[in-house]
């Protein structure tokens, strides 16, 4: 696992991740440089592509949407997130991309 895309903190994970809106489904596509990309079903507008984000990264992770919150970079593509309730290597493990989604 890449120390830089997900990082333990005392509040829960930090994870760096880069956003592409508009896709025809919510994925984690795998890595953009030292994020984790994901393809959200989702327009840029309004916050629409955030809480798309929200939702699914909060799914994936079995936390509630609570849990996750945009840290930085709300209006573009890269953001970091704040996931509480799991570790660094728990994230990575369900939100790669290889797992089916459960809807």
């Amino acid at each position: 696992m890449n120390a830089g895309i997900a990082q333990d903190t005392k509040d829960g994970v930090v994870l760096s991740v880069h956003v592409q809106p508009n896709a025809s489904r919510s994925e984690c596509v795998g890595l953009h440089g030292d994020a984790l990309k994901f393809r959200i079903a989702a327009p840029p507008v309004d916050g629409a592509a955030n809480e798309e984000l929200i939702r699914f990264v909060a799914a994936r992770c079995a936390v509630p949407r609570a849990h996750v919150v945009i840290r930085s970079g709300a209006e573009g593509r890269r953001k970091r997130l704040l996931i509480r309730g799991v570790t660094a290597e728990a994230a990575m493990a369900r939100l790669a991309p290889d797992r089916t989604e459960e809807e």
